[in-house]
This record gives structure tokens, sequence and C-alpha cells, in this order.
């Protein structure tokens, strides 16, 4: 099959507007899958305790950092989120000549999740991340039917200070860093000659498999790709179009710049077709320490159809219930085996108001641009009342407990208005 997956951005000073990183990725996805955005609270846990991800069960840590994540309703892990301490992770897929068709194990998505509980920095989430996949692997299918959908990972990671790109192949991988400027990631290796950390046995493995002659310089991207650089050239192609749309933004890239690359259907990076952009999230960080994180998730398809709703990390904060998909349990078809018998509806409340207007907007013009224009003003809105907490910190965090949902009940009332 053809690489067909995301885009994943990273902008650091000097090319963002004041001392922040803004954090980007669409989650393009099969065009029927429901992508929820959930919320888990900080939790400490009993030294026995164990945690089941998508197929595997493993170990759990003693305390899991609080999570928000927007992840494909079936499964345990998540295309993209951030944790508390202002960590942002998105997961690519990837391909190359070590094959993806490996047994069940974690999934990238579930490693992106584990990465955001357990780790409070950039570079400490690599650290989790390759732990995990050294000790338990990566493998299953990536998508919710018996296609055996198998591929990969590559990881962009940031925090308040750096980011992190973070490439594997099978138990291998290598890590850089990136201090400043900006960095994206499509489903093609990108990691080159400039390698800050790495598997200790990446090169060996390499030689041992001819790959590489153990005496020019080890080039990651080159040795670990596939052969033929058709398929490279089409998993290129995205990622050069968004390369292109942050240097045109270079200097000046703000939380509405970064919306406006991931709205970018020219492009690519908005997906259209049997894989689509079915979630996407933009988050502000700044440096400062005592200013909050806003994390942006629209949790329906298209973005350009599609309202980004801020979340901030406060105390008591509540569950997303109106962006959370029914639960199925034990009952889930991705749990009994053989699994994928079956698909049960997954559709979350706010996904079933948004896929009536998606299709008013397709039908009719003249209506569905007043409906866009409505939500455009809505989230216009929501970011003028974020830039004063990121500016001057949150002063009545009790107020922000609901942020998020109320936020998702404002979409839905522009959607009954239209």
């Amino acid at each position: 099959m053809q690489p067909s997956s995301c885009d994943t951005f990273v902008a650091l000073p000097p090319s963002t507007e004041g001392q922040r990183i803004v954090f980007g990725k669409n989650s393009d996805r099969p065009c029927d899958e429901v992508q929820e955005v959930v919320y888990f609270p900080a939790t400490d846990h009993a030294a026995v305790e164990k945690v089941e991800c998508t197929y595997i069960e493993i170990e759990q840590v003693a305390h899991t950092h609080a999570v928000v994540l927007s992840r494909p309703a079936w499964l345990w892990g998540a295309e993209m989120g951030a944790n508390e301490h202002q960590v942002c992770i998105g997961n690519e897929a990837v391909w190359g000549r070590e094959s993806a068709d490996g047994d069940e194990a974690l999934l990238g998505m579930d490693l992106v999740r584990l990465g955001l509980e357990r780790a409070d920095t950039a570079e400490g989430a690599v650290d989790v991340i390759t732990e995990l996949l050294e000790k338990y692997g990566q493998g299953g299918s990536c998508m919710e039917d018996e296609s055996g959908f198998t591929y990969h990972n590559s990881f962009l990671i940031s925090d308040r200070m750096e980011a992190w790109l973070l490439e594997t192949s099978g138990k291998y991988w290598v890590a850089e860093r990136v201090k400043d400027g900006y960095r994206n990631i499509s489903n093609q290796y990108g990691i080159t000659t400039k390698i800050d950390k790495e598997h200790p046995e990446t090169r060996e493995y390499a030689r041992s498999k001819g790959w590489w002659d153990g005496e020019t310089e080890f080039n990651f991207a080159t040795v670990y790709s596939f052969t033929t650089t058709a398929r490279i050239e089409a998993a290129g192609g995205r990622y050069c179009e968004g390369k292109k749309l942050l240097e045109k933004n270079n200097g000046h890239i703000t939380a509405e710049a970064m919306m406006d690359i991931l709205r970018d259907k020219d492009s690519g990076v908005n997906m259209e077709g049997l894989f689509m952009t079915t979630g996407s999230m933009v988050s502000v960080i700044p440096r400062d320490p005592t200013l909050p994180g806003v994390h942006y998730f629209t949790g329906t398809p298209d973005p350009e159809r599609s309202v980004f709703k801020p979340f901030i990390f406060v105390k008591n904060l509540k569950p997303l219930k109106e962006t959370t998909s029914p639960s199925y349990g034990a009952d889930d078809p991705v749990k009994r085996k053989p699994r994928f018998q079956s698909k049960p509806d997954r559709k979350h409340e706010l996904f079933v108001k948004h896929e009536v207007v998606a299709a008013i907007i397709e039908c009719h013009k003249d209506r569905g641009k007043k409906i866009t224009q409505s939500m455009r003003q809505l989230e216009k809105e929501k970011m003028t009342e974020m830039e004063e907490h990121l500016s001057n910190g949150v002063d009545e965090p009790d107020f922000l407990v609901d942020l998020f949902s109320i936020s998702v009940q404002e979409e839905i009332a522009v959607y009954s208005k239209s």
C-alpha cells in the first residue's frame, strides 16, 4: 500500500512569535473512524499493577501524569496528546527495509500515551518509549479490521524548552534533538547524520544486514529506508509541502498559523478520501514555567470544517463526556479473539452533531459558508480568551475545569442555530 498517514509539526523560537513552542498534528486515519478527545487524571498505582494496552498487558509504573489525548476510539493509546508537564507527542507511520509484520505488541499509539503518562520532559519521553520498545516491541494491526495494516513509528516530542525527533525500525531507533527553528515529520525517515541518541546496536544491525558498509558516514534515513526511491517519493510529497508552509510562516508561527497549516488541502496536509484527517491538535507552550500551556483539539474530521477547542491543565478537571465514545469493555470486538469480527458504533455526541453539519456544508454552499463563518468566530473568541492566560497566567483555575466541554457545547449551539 502507499504511505497514508499523518503530519506532525513543531516550531520553537525564533520561528514562533514570543517565547513559545507551537506543536501541531493532523491525524489521518480511515474516513469512517471516530476520534475521541479524552482526559485522564494523574494517578498513583500499586507496585503489582498492570496496564492493559491495545493488545498486550505491561507493568504499570508507580505514578502516571495527567494527560489529554486525541485517539481512535477503538484503542487504548493515542495519535497525539499532551500531559500536565506540557510534553506533547505525535506519531507517524513509517516503513523501511525492516518488515513491520510482527506479532501483536505495543502500537506506536500506545507508546504515545505511555510516553505522556510516564515522562515530564521531551527527552524523558524518548527514554520511556525506547525502553518500552526494547522490552515489549511494536506490532499489531493499526486499523479496526482484519487488514493487517502495520507499520513502524516515528515520533515528534516537545516540551517547554526543546523538541526531539525519534525514529524506529523494529526495536532499533535513533533520536535527534531540536533546539530551535521548526521541524515536521510525515511518513518517511528524516534523521540523517545528526544523531543525538541511538540504540547501541542500530549501526551493527544495519552492517550485519548489508545495508551499511561500516565505513562511510552513517545516515539513518538512507540506511534504513526502502531501496526503491518511488516509495520514499510517495511519502515525501506532503513532508515537503508541510515544510514549505512552516517556512512561509517562519518567525511568525502562532496557534492560528499552525491551524491554517493543518487546514491546508492543496498541500495534502489536510487529507481527503479513504484516508482523511479525522482529528487535529495544536498546542501553545510558553517557555515561562509559570504560564499554562493551551492545547486545542477538534475531536471531529476535517479541520477546515471543525472548531479547535481549548484545554488547560488545572486541578479538579472533569471527564470530557461530549467527546468520549461509548465503551464496550470486555465485549468490545477489539478485545475478543478472533479480533475485529464486528464494528460497534463509536460515535460520541460531538461527532454525531458534526456529521450532520459537515453534510450541510458539503451540499449547501451558501448555508455552509455561514456555518463555517460562525465556527471560525467561536474559535477566534476562544483564542482571544486563551491569549490572556498564555500571557498572564491563570488566576481562577476553577473557572477552567470545564473549559473544553463548555467550548464543545458552544460549538454544538452554533450547529443548532444553523
